[in-house]
């Protein structure tokens, strides 16, 4: 039947970390939207590179063989950043990396609490690096941006403090665009990150560092955040799994405001959904500081994902009744994909648009310019401070400035609107699935797409369009890895499910991960000629 009918929430950190003062500027149309792209070269990649063994394991396969004490601690972190070594030149993905000898001194340590019995946890002496978006003590938090370049956070955020208590060893962070604007990641602080798959082209953003990281073994498991698509884009970009959870599921913060800005939110990526369920619940959990954190027992996250998709009922978008334009070959291969729902028992059905994308989009970037401002504006009226801001950046800001509260109210109403629309499409269908993007990777060395198919697209985010429903919702969204084009580039299925639904979306999910062809299993070609050797 049919239905009735993004950027991310650690902006909030750069009033949190530093406060700056005032002024005022109008920009140029022409001068917006086109940041500058750091001019560097990617290193070629190692050549007869072997990956080491240890780095083939999961999350939760290398956690049960620590535990196990069939490897230790200081061989796991010798193996990887052996590894970040010889192919982080290449990607660019893992930024602010800690020395060597300090790392390994801390996972000598916790070899040491597991001789004697104690474990942190389930991540107990596994390296992870967080998104340089959010704060981590002692480690440079950036934010992608020349403001922050030398800022050294005292305290964890709440999403870093409950990695660190489960065991995790921070070994740095990964790469994001300015403040998380824009999915594709390079900022004036360290540089362009590249795709796994192929080092010309894009890694996606905003957790575009941590998508490479994670597709080439750097990582076992890593942490994203999402406003507009940059748990999605980056995933569906790199084969892998990125959640978007419903908002509150994670707590946001430390931050200087909690109630006003509810548009992104922090989330898990993987390899596989086991480990994404694994560091979801980690994730996850009532904060009394973040006081609209859900407080739903996040043990439930943790509940068995065997089911029987036999009659799930998904409502096919594609791309919203041709209101979205798309390069060729990415319906083709997420409609490709869809049949592996359908062997499972789906019933997959096109669905017309719910709502006009117009009043969609008009909403959302009336929102979003709100918050961004609302997170930014300081630094925009210091005219010194300014110009270290994107042009991009700087649009946001200047539309957020101009805004009237009723402007702002009536944005609130249409999200309202659009919410109980979906609540309506909900009664029809138990998932509504898109495209993750609307065009393949692009070369790095584009700041954002100028057109798809033929249209021109009129912001730095107009490509990206097709993540707005599902952002603007509040629901929880998984990118599904969909398969590669005849290029050998990757696609996602975004499937946006009921609030407060991730159990199910995993189920779901691990469905589709046992029946998915074996293009799922598709590495990197670096890591492919590894295993050939």
């Amino acid at each position: 039947m049919p239905c009735k009918l993004h950027a991310c929430t650690m902006l909030m950190y750069a009033l949190y970390i530093l406060k700056y003062t005032t002024n005022n500027m109008i920009y140029d149309m022409n001068n917006y939207f086109r940041s500058e792209i750091p001019t560097s070269d990617a290193a070629e990649w190692p050549v007869g590179y072997k990956m080491p063994e240890i780095l083939a394991y999961g999350a939760t396969e290398l956690s049960q063989e620590i535990h196990a004490k069939r490897i230790s601690c200081t061989e796991v972190m010798e193996a990887y950043l052996k590894h970040i070594d010889n192919i982080n030149p290449s990607v660019n993905a893992i930024v602010s990396i800690r020395p060597t000898e300090e790392l390994l001194e801390e996972a000598r340590q916790y070899d040491l609490e597991l001789t004697r019995g104690k474990s942190r946890g389930w991540l107990h002496g596994i390296p992870l690096a967080i998104k340089d978006l959010s704060a981590t003590s002692g480690i440079k938090t950036t934010l992608g941006s020349p403001l922050f370049k030398n800022n050294v956070p005292q305290k964890d955020s709440f999403m870093v403090s409950r990695i660190r208590e489960k065991g995790a060893i921070i070994i740095g962070k990964t790469n994001t665009p300015e403040f998380g604007l824009g999915s594709q990641t390079f900022n004036n602080v360290f540089g362009i990150s590249r795709n796994a798959y192929d080092n010309k082209l894009t890694a996606g953003g905003s957790s575009g560092g941590a998508a490479a990281a994670l597709a080439l073994h750097m990582l076992p498991v890593a942490d994203g955040s999402d406003m507009m698509g940059s748990l999605r884009n980056p995933a569906a970009y790199h084969n892998i799994y990125g959640l978007r959870p419903s908002f509150g599921r994670i707590p946001s913060g430390p931050a200087p405001e909690f109630f006003c800005h509810q548009l992104g939110t922090e989330g898990p990526m993987a390899r596989n959904i086991d480990d994404l369920q694994r560091l979801l619940h980690t994730q996850s959990g009532h904060e009394p500081r973040s006081p609209l954190t859900l407080t739903d027992d996040p043990s439930k996250l943790l509940g068995g994902l065997s089911s029987n998709q036999k009659g799930t009922r998904i409502g096919w978008l594609k791309d919203w009744g041709g209101e979205l334009p798309m390069e060729e070959g990415v319906i083709e291969v997420c409609e490709e994909a869809l049949k592996t729902f359908g062997d499972i028992g789906c019933i997959v059905e096109n669905s017309p648009p719910p709502m006009a994308m117009s009043q969609i989009w008009e909403s959302w970037t009336k929102l979003r310019q709100w918050a961004i401002s609302g997170n930014l504006a300081t630094f925009y009226k210091d005219e010194k401070k300014r110009s270290l801001l994107k042009p991009e950046a700087q649009w946001e800001i200047r539309e957020g400035l101009s805004l009237t509260a009723h402007e702002i109210h009536e944005a609130s109403v249409t999200r309202s609107l659009w919410y109980t629309t979906l609540f309506e499409c909900f009664e029809n269908y138990d998932f509504l699935a898109l495209p993750s993007a609307q065009c393949f990777p692009f070369l790095a060395t584009t700041p954002w797409p100028s057109e798809i198919s033929g249209k021109v697209m009129d912001t730095y985010h107009r490509w990206m369009q097709v993540v707005v429903p599902g952002s603007l919702s509040g629901c929880p969204i998984l990118n599904i890895p969909a398969g590669f084009n005849p290029q050998g580039l990757p696609m996602g299925i975004q499937v946006i499910a009921p609030h407060r639904s991730e159990l199910s979306l995993l189920k779901l999910a691990k469905a589709y991960e046992e029946a998915a062809p074996d293009w799922k299993k598709r590495k990197p070609k670096i890591l492919e000629k590894k295993d050939n050797n």
